[in-house]
């Protein structure tokens, strides 16, 4: 079993590595080439929204249905049943409520039409994320690796033609990529499904209200927890868009710089996944926490500075290097904006680890505080610095948050401050900042900067005691 699971997160990990960055950085930055930024800012910032009002297509069930089917296989025809028809209620819900609130922020006629579309993707991705579940709660690893990619596959392989395929006479319209969204994701539930189906046998749905209110209570705390994220990491270019007159154009400038430290984030959830049942399992064992913490904390807030410092230093050429247009723009924003990846990383660690410890009230606490301060920050920047404005609130809320979750961790865990730790960060952060001020200077090719950086990263890491193969294979065992 366990070289079974070991196998399988090794394919998840690769699949994701190799498909979604190139989708992120290939056929996104593609598609807003072609349709422009101001195009992509309105499609980007509909799209964020709807993301925030995601979770009510789902309210947890998707984690309730996952260790629920792993421990009672053969509830799986009878819970598969009832939550299709759920999620078919759910969507019902979330339509109502989107298109509500999009009247009330002032969406007109167009923008309903690109709403209507992203809410039908956004309730098939859902879904295909809950018949994944049950995959994964048989044991089908494997089989739930090739579906975690297979939509993006096809989203590849339906943009490329479209973009550079030469299929059609008139230029790309966002309209075509939203379109190969919902192609991709219909066919990829739909081979979901009919495998799932053949697999239990189910004839028809049955919503069961009992089984319904139970998974949703206990759901709730969690999907509320959800919402809040969604809403302080997705708002920025809501906001952009509506309180700017040019506010497409601005929205689309901070797409281009957000891109990127999408693509960075999402490695690093990758990172993150097995910290998760690592920290449930010694929390019930009643195990010391103290140094696995302590040393993968070490190790992301290494990482996640160093890289942070590095690519913000070279953000024009990497805004050049993506794009066509607004380059010193996106550059402007991405300086700022990258600086977020290293809270954002921090919180996968201590966030997960308050997650297994069931802290959910004080996250949500806490999540409650950040959105307001992200609404006022933004409120305050946006109407006069715009997009860049946008970046300061996205990263003093990410700060504040990674902060919050520390100190909170420190009062439940009694976790003591290293003081020889944290000077030897310090020590190496200025490190970072020198390498990286006196390669800048000497004008080199940004590929060989980012090369001699990353060397000079593991040295100092090594150098400074701040890691060592020790903790490498603690780290591996607890895994």
């Amino acid at each position: 079993m366990h070289k079974k699971l070991f196998s399988s997160i090794l394919l998840f990990l690769l699949l994701n590595i190799l498909i979604k960055p190139f989708w992120i950085l290939g056929i996104d930055v593609g598609v807003q080439n072609a349709v422009g930024a101001e195009e992509f800012g309105l499609y980007f910032a509909i799209f964020n929204f709807t993301y925030i009002f995601n979770i009510l297509l789902d309210l947890g069930i998707t984690n309730f249905n996952n260790k629920n089917i792993a421990q009672h296989n053969q509830l799986i025809s009878k819970h598969l049943s009832g939550i299709l028809g759920i999620k078919l209620i759910l969507f019902l819900v979330f339509v109502m409520v989107t298109f509500v609130v999009g009247w009330i922020v002032g969406y007109d006629g167009r923008e309903f039409f690109l709403l209507a579309w992203m809410c039908l993707n956004q309730f098939l991705n859902s879904l295909i994320l809950y018949l994944r579940s049950n995959f994964s709660g048989l044991l089908m690893f494997k089989t739930d690796s090739l579906l975690s990619v297979m939509d993006r596959v096809l989203m590849i392989f339906f943009c490329s033609l479209l973009l550079w395929g030469n299929v059609a006479e008139e230029p790309f319209r966002i309209e075509w990529f939203i379109g190969a969204q919902t192609l991709s994701y219909l066919i990829t539930a739909g081979v979901a499904l009919v495998a799932l189906i053949n697999k239990t046998k189910l004839r028809k749905l049955r919503l069961n209200p009992a089984l319904s209110i139970v998974i949703i209570r206990q759901s709730l705390p969690f999907a509320l927890l959800v919402l809040l994220m969604a809403s302080y990491n997705r708002i920025d270019p809501i906001m952009l868009e509506r309180l700017l007159p040019s506010g497409n154009l601005s929205a689309g400038i901070y797409a281009g710089a957000y891109r990127l430290l999408e693509a960075l984030v999402m490695l690093a959830y990758l990172v993150s996944v097995p910290l998760l049942p690592v920290y449930a399992k010694m929390l019930k064992n009643k195990e010391d926490i103290r140094p696995i913490t302590r040393n993968v904390f070490v190790c992301v807030f290494a990482f996640s500075s160093g890289i942070a410092i590095s690519l913000s230093c070279l953000s024009s050429e990497l805004m050049a290097l993506l794009y066509d247009s607004h380059i010193e723009q996106s550059a402007e924003v991405f300086q700022i904006l990258v600086f977020g990846f290293v809270p954002i990383s921090v919180t996968y660690v201590f966030g997960t680890l308050l997650t297994a410890n069931n802290s959910l009230r004080r996250l949500n606490i806490l999540s409650t505080i950040a959105l307001s301060i992200n609404i006022v920050v933004n409120l305050i920047l946006i109407p006069r610095y715009a997009q860049v404005g946008s970046a300061w609130a996205s990263v003093v809320t990410q700060t504040f948050v990674a902060v919050s979750q520390i100190v909170v961790a420190i009062r439940i865990f009694h976790f003591k401050v290293d003081r020889h730790t944290s000077f030897r960060l310090l020590i190496y952060i200025c490190m970072v900042v020198g390498i990286n001020f006196g390669l800048s200077h000497l004008g080199i090719h940004w590929i060989w900067h980012i090369v001699v950086v990353g060397m000079a990263m593991l040295a100092m890491l090594f150098g400074l005691g701040l890691f060592s193969l020790k903790d490498v294979r603690s780290i591996i065992a607890e895994r």
